[in-house]
Order: structure tokens, then sequence, then C-alpha cells
């Protein structure tokens, strides 16, 4: 059985909803990154950049396996599942990667920096918060694009790379965006939110989402100078 060491994060989740979705027989282990649980000698053991999501299979190739960062691990998932969740087809598969990389380098960490900045941030520096907001609203542009001539992200199949993109496109009121100004985009995320593997794996560690604000040690650990201590 696959051991799922995550926290409810956007990356946690697409986790989650794709084990979800492949019916891969899992448990989960609780990391609490404001708890600075990342920073744990069994965690670090797992993965070195202790951040989550990471799994351990012992039914791995070879014996078992130790994997993180999340676009690695919805590979892994679907590869173990027979390949489901990325078109067969070469070209279907390469466009899933293509957008599952698009999430990755783009979506991911463009959204990450502005809730840092706008939400987090013990100063409010104006250059940045207008920076990254306004890089949000050109990615939900892209997206917008391609999802008006398709489906999904990879063209007729829902697949990782939507599983990947739909965590971050959630609750878009954090990020001040109306997904009214992107009919494509709300037209999909809608279609999604609608399947029942996601919405199994939208209560995975649902009771742990944070409420109210950071504490100074929440803000320590995820923020402050802890995590960058050599380990």
């Amino acid at each position: 059985m696959i051991e799922v060491w995550t926290w409810p994060t956007p990356n946690g989740i697409k986790v989650h909803i794709a084990l979800e979705e492949l019916g891969l027989p899992h448990v989960i282990k609780p990391v609490d990154i404001g708890a600075g649980e990342q920073f744990s000698p069994e965690f670090l053991a797992i993965t070195p950049n202790h951040r989550i999501p990471a799994i351990v299979d012992p039914d791995g190739p070879g014996g078992p396996l130790r994997l993180f960062e999340s676009g690695a691990i919805l590979l892994y998932l679907s590869e173990k599942a027979a390949g489901r969740l990325v078109p067969a087809d070469a070209a279907g598969r390469y466009a899933c990667l293509q957008w599952l990389m698009f999430q990755m380098g783009g979506v991911g960490p463009m959204f990450g920096q502005y809730n840092h900045f706008a939400v987090y941030a013990p100063e409010k520096i104006e250059y940045a918060i207008t920076r990254y907001s306004n890089e949000v609203r050109r990615l939900h542009g892209v997206l917008e694009k391609r999802l008006a001539e398709a489906d999904y992200l990879a063209g007729p199949e829902y697949s990782i790379a939507d599983i990947a993109t739909f965590p971050w496109i959630r609750n878009p009121d954090r990020r001040g965006v109306d997904l009214a100004d992107y009919p494509s985009v709300k037209r999909w995320h809608d279609r999604v939110a609608e399947r029942p593997g996601v919405q199994r794996g939208l209560l995975i560690l649902a009771d742990k989402q944070r409420s109210g604000p950071m504490t100074d040690a929440q803000k320590e650990n995820l923020f402050g100078a802890t995590q960058f201590g050599r380990r």
C-alpha cells in the first residue's frame, strides 16, 4: 500500500485526487507543515527537499520506491495504474506532459508567489503584489485560450494535467480572480469539480485546513529562517 506523506495544500490535493481517481490503495501520513513536521528526520529520509507531498511505495519497480515532487508522483501513479489518466497516443501524451509542466513551472510557483506577497509577507510590497497579480491573470488567460478549444488541457480526455491544475484554480477569490472573466476556465473547473474522484480527494485531510490567521510559529516554519537550515 502506498504511503502518502502530505498536507491539504494544492500540491498535496492533486496527489489525493489522483489516488482516488485511479483507485490505488494508499494510506495517508499527515505532515503538518505549520507545526514544522516537514523537518522531522522521518520525513527527510523520504525527501531531502522537506516539501510535501512525497510517497513511499513498498511495491515499487525493483523494490521500495521513495518519490517526491508532485508532478513526478502523478506520472508514477499513472504508470502504476497501467497508464490511465495519460492519453495513449503520442501526441496526446506530449500535450498532457506539456500542460503538466505548465502547471509545475508556471501556475503553481506564480500563484504561490502572489499568495505570499499579497497575504503572508510582513510588509506589503506593491511592486511584488502587482507583478504576481498580473502574472496570475496572464496564466488564467493562457488556460482560457486552451480550454476554449479543448474540453480538457490535454485535449478531449481528462488527464493528470487537469488534476495538477485544478487545485490551484479552486478558490479564485483568494487571488482576486473572478472566473466569470474566464468562461472556458470556469466551465472546465466546474466539470472537474463534479467528478466523484475529485470530490473524494478534496475530503482527504479537509479537517486539517487552516482557518484564521497564522501563528508566529507557523509563519516561522513556513517562511522563516528554519526552512533554510542545512539538514
